[in-house]
């Protein structure tokens, strides 16, 4: 037998607004841990469009092919972009768990999108390389993966994000749960019977 949520869980939220989250982050940092989270809590609480584009299954799907140049990376972050924007602007909420590791290609984005949310993951590096479960932290660091994000190429943080989630120090639930919050008090949810 199925767990399906009860009437009353799929009716808690009506979404009503299209938008992009767009968690930017170190590797590690914890951007598809948490927006799989925030996944799951949407759908528990009956939101009825939600997509997650993990960065990992974009680049195999979408941008198969591409290097890690700069200019490569760019392209993949602007289609991954083009799909959030396509699905945002019929009412979905769309997540994106992609490393994006250039300031600029983001705030393009920012302003061609409407709805675009940056969440920024934070998490230092020493954090990211104890949780790196692949060892990508230290091939990179051995020079056995060039260009990699953080070690032998840049990492360029938001400036103004909309929300900074502490992984470190927060828990994989808070971090969610903050960014629920933000959805709630910014008009992009809201409660059936408010």
């Amino acid at each position: 037998m199925q767990n399906t949520p009860s009437a009353v869980v799929t009716q808690t939220i009506v979404q009503h607004k299209g938008a992009v989250l767009w968690f930017t982050g170190l590797s590690g940092a914890g951007k598809s841990t948490v927006s799989e989270r925030l996944y799951a809590i949407l759908n528990e609480l009956g939101c009825p469009h939600v997509e997650l584009l993990d960065g990992d299954v974009v680049r195999t799907n979408l941008s198969k092919g591409l290097g890690f140049s700069k200019e490569d990376r760019d392209t993949n972050i602007r289609r991954i972009g083009f799909v959030g924007e396509l699905l945002a602007r019929h009412g979905v909420i769309v997540m994106t768990a992609a490393i994006s590791p250039y300031r600029e290609v983001r705030e393009e984005l920012k302003e061609r999108i409407p709805n675009f949310i940056e969440i920024f993951v934070d998490a230092p590096l020493e954090e990211c390389i104890r949780r790196d479960v692949k060892g990508l932290y230290q091939k990179a660091l051995s020079g056995e993966i060039p260009q990699f994000t953080g070690v032998s190429d840049p990492y360029e943080p938001p400036l103004d994000p909309a929300l900074t989630l502490h992984t470190r120090d927060e828990s994989v639930e808070e971090s969610a749960n903050q960014v629920l919050q933000y959805l709630f008090d910014n008009g992009y949810l809201s409660r059936a019977n408010a």
